[in-house]
């Protein structure tokens, strides 16, 4: 029987883990079990993908975080042996290349032309702005119906409304680019699905980026359209960069407002020290505490080899794929003690939830300040907030590349 080298020793084949793996019945929070498991009997492991292919899965956090920043190991997705989540993933990387599945100095030169835009003192600046929309939807929340679905009227429009205006989007196209955005984060989708909801998104920004080139205006993708003018940029590279931050600008921290807000409603000892207290320490201690403890991309980052690298007994060899789950490094004791325990003042700001080194999540600021605002304002405005359902008919995102809720119906 042919053999696969996992954690140091030859394993038979059917004896490699799938992954993703299962969460555990009732308790939603946490990372599947078998990768506790795993962190603690063989941290560097073969596992199964999709597509049958056998990458590494590095599971302590101190491994994570420093091969996350190693230079031997590769973000590119066209690498033959790249561990995508998906066959729709796939078909959305071929269609549409963005520098976060580059290598520099590709990756450098595009991330460059956007980088200010979200620098901590710009993204700051918008601090009010994010105030005003998160009250006024707030407003429109107490003056209509209960319960009320918290994802549709509140976790969703937050960094949507945001995002249009920072890209320079009409945020009236909401329920098309949320609609195609979903179909892409799905790992269920195939690869049909996937190439017409790419298309369409890429169609889209470049008409925008059209009517930029025409008109321009204060926004993103007008500073984008300045650039293909001027000949730094391909029209087609600022349309996928347009889609890329149209996305992540809305996925990531809608979910995890309503993910975050269950977890809250969960955990009622934390939801009151945070609502009775007006500290901007504690409000900032509480979105990276749940940022550790949620990690919404739970499918870990995805990497190739470059060289062959020794660590913690095993080799990784060139070529070969790696995944690095940054969810149960944040859950790894020997970086945070206690770790399932969720503790608003604990501020563990060296997670890995936005990832690490080079490619670190460009939007971070802009997340936590969105976080901030809502996390600061929705408890304290609403104080009896709670579920309109029993907690085991919340329908969860098991199917995503981002973790998260479907619905959350809530009432006061």
């Amino acid at each position: 029987m042919s053999t696969i080298s996992a954690s140091g020793t030859d394993v038979p084949p059917a004896e490699v883990p799938d992954y993703p793996m299962t969460r555990a019945a009732g308790c939603p929070f946490d990372p599947p079990p078998a990768l506790h498991t795993l962190q603690e009997q063989a941290p560097i492991s073969r596992v199964r993908l999709w597509d049958g292919s056998t990458p590494w899965l590095v599971t302590r956090y101190e491994d994570v975080r420093t091969l996350l920043a190693d230079p031997r190991i590769s973000s590119e997705s066209t690498h033959p042996h790249y561990p995508h989540q998906s066959p729709a993933t796939k078909e959305r990387r071929r269609q549409s290349r963005t520098f976060i599945t580059m290598d520099d100095p590709e990756h450098a030169r595009l991330r460059r032309m956007v980088t200010a835009t979200f620098a901590i003192k710009q993204v700051e600046a918008l601090r009010p702005t994010i105030q005003k929309i998160v009250d006024g939807l707030i407003d429109a929340m107490l003056a209509g119906p209960r319960p009320v679905d918290l994802v549709q009227a509140f976790a969703l429009p937050v960094p949507s409304l945001v995002i249009c205006a920072l890209l320079g989007v009409p945020y009236a196209d909401h329920d098309f680019f949320q609609a195609n955005s979903r179909i892409l984060v799905k790992r269920t989708s195939t690869p049909e699905q996937a190439q017409a909801a790419t298309q369409q998104l890429i169609d889209y920004l470049d008409r925008l980026i059209g009517d930029k080139l025409a008109h321009p205006t204060d926004d993103l993708l007008s500073a984008l359209a300045e650039r293909v003018r001027g000949g730094e940029l391909s029209r087609r590279e600022a349309a996928n960069m347009g889609m890329l931050l149209l996305i992540a600008g809305h996925e990531t921290t809608a979910n995890m407002i309503a993910l975050g807000t269950l977890a809250l409603l969960q955990h009622l000892d934390q939801l009151a020290r945070l609502r009775e207290s007006d500290d901007p320490k504690l409000i900032a201690s509480t979105v990276e505490e749940l940022l550790r403890y949620l990690t919404i991309v739970h499918t870990g980052r995805r990497r190739v080899a470059l060289a062959d690298i020794d660590t913690d007994g095993v080799t990784i060899r060139a070529g070969e794929g790696v995944i690095l789950a940054n969810d149960v490094g944040n859950r790894d004791p020997a970086a945070f003690p206690d770790p399932d325990r969720l503790d608003v003042a604990r501020n563990p700001r060296h997670h890995v939830a936005f990832g690490f080194g080079v490619h670190q999540c460009l939007g971070q600021p802009l997340a936590r300040v969105e976080l901030q605002v809502v996390y600061g304002t929705l408890y304290r405005r609403i104080p009896t907030l709670r579920l309109a359902v029993d907690p085991d008919r919340i329908p969860f995102k098991h199917d995503g590349n981002v973790y998260g809720v479907y619905e959350l119906p809530v009432t006061w």
